[in-house]
């Protein structure tokens, strides 16, 4: 066999190289259920302590599937040994998602034990399929090994632990792994890697994470059309189903209409694309996501309390819209090096900063804030299509 046909990389530039796999997509109906497993856990656990439990499992399951998808940049999955691992992934992942509920609880060695288990062992099958190929970047995932292997120490010390100690490791372990691309995989003796040899299909990866954001907008549609269909139909039910249906809309419009194919395209020709996957991708899109997985569990509160809702209640109706505008409004400012973000999305938040100190006070009830919310995204999404389709002024 040629060395060709015994490498597990994919070949670049030859048509349809970097597209998207149906194994790549199979792999992802994990993260379906991941997703639907953190909304309903945020929704039964609907507290300070309960918020941050979720952020913090949110960010393990993010971290696992992005990275998943920088590796897949690389590796071909047509390539047999490829799709095993990608299997043995997803088995990995169902794992980890069944034991969510539970993970601060009786199953947090599960929890700890599997994540460092993927983390680690999909970065060993990375090192064997570069050992005959480019060494700069076999030295970029030793780096790689070192910081995951420091924080598999500490998912599974803190796998078992009880709480506080749990949550203060995995706290440290997740550090520890969202540091470690912010300083290049810097280990002593190896030095540091820099993004110029991060080699990656921009258009690749830009459409990875599409597809997850579509996930996350499906998870949320499941969830409002479950909840409205063991509801009672009336007309309050009904504007809350609308009020969120018109949300997911405005949140697909914000970024699939025209910014998700800008951004695809400027890192496609970009020069440096490991510099705007990093930043525009791997980090600010896990806002895009956080603020698709609240808005989900906003829209079930609306729905089945629609009269009123605790501060828990108000702030997670308030705070999916936030997160959202503020995701989308950094990876554009990101992704097509703008001055400033787009005025449109920091009128959004200022909007919802002006509505805040009136929905404490109980001057809304939990329909007419979801319903002031899901208006200002749809303010949001009308203005930029409207201000991008406007025709630009003749030069004088």
């Amino acid at each position: 066999m040629s060395a060709v046909s015994r490498s597990l990389l994919r070949t670049r530039g030859q048509r349809d190289s970097g597209r998207v796999s149906m194994v790549e997509l199979f792999f992802d109906l994990v993260f379906v259920f991941a997703v639907t497993q953190l909304s309903h856990g945020l929704l039964a656990h609907l507290s300070p302590l309960g918020a941050l439990q979720t952020l913090m499992l949110f960010l393990a399951v993010w971290w696992l599937w992005i990275f998943t998808s920088w590796f897949t940049n690389w590796l071909d999955p047509e390539k047999m040994p490829v799709r095993v691992l990608l299997f043995a992934l997803m088995l990995g992942g169902l794992l980890l998602s069944s034991s969510i509920p539970e993970a601060f609880a009786e199953k947090g060695v599960v929890f700890g034990c599997v994540f460092a288990a993927m983390q680690v062992g999909r970065t060993l099958f990375m090192l064997w399929a570069l050992r005959n190929e480019s060494r700069a970047q076999f030295r970029n995932f030793i780096r790689i090994l070192a910081w995951f292997l420091i924080s598999a120490v500490l998912w599974i010390w803190g796998g078992f632990e009880d709480d506080p100690q749990r949550t203060i490791l995995w706290m440290l372990a997740i550090a520890v792994e969202y540091v470690s691309p912010s300083v290049a995989f810097w280990v002593p003796g190896l030095g540091r890697s820099s993004t110029a040899e991060w080699d990656i299909d921009g258009g690749h990866l830009s459409e990875r994470c599409g597809l997850f954001v579509i996930i996350a907008l499906g998870e949320s549609i499941l969830v409002t059309g479950a909840t409205f269909a063991e509801s009672s139909w009336n007309a309050t039910t009904i504007a809350a189903f609308l009020a969120s249906f018109l949300g997911s809309i405005a949140m697909w419009w914000m970024y699939f209409d025209t910014s998700a194919e800008r951004a695809s395209h400027r890192i496609s020709q970009s020069s440096d694309p490991g510099r705007i996957a990093r930043l525009a991708y791997t980090y600010l899109h896990l806002l895009i996501i956080a603020g698709v997985i609240v808005c989900a569990v906003a829209d079930e509160i609306v729905l089945v309390h629609p009269g009123h809702a605790e501060a828990m209640g108000i702030a997670t109706i308030l705070a999916g819209p936030a997160l959202y505008l503020l995701g989308n409004a950094l990876f554009k400012w990101a992704s097509n090096d703008r001055k400033l973000p787009p005025l449109s999305h920091l009128v959004g938040l200022l909007l919802l900063a002006v509505l805040a100190p009136f929905a404490f006070g109980q001057h809304f009830s939990a329909l007419e804030l979801g319903v002031a919310t899901t208006s200002v995204m749809v303010l949001v999404a009308a203005w930029e299509s409207l201000a991008l389709r406007r025709p630009p002024r003749p030069v004088p």
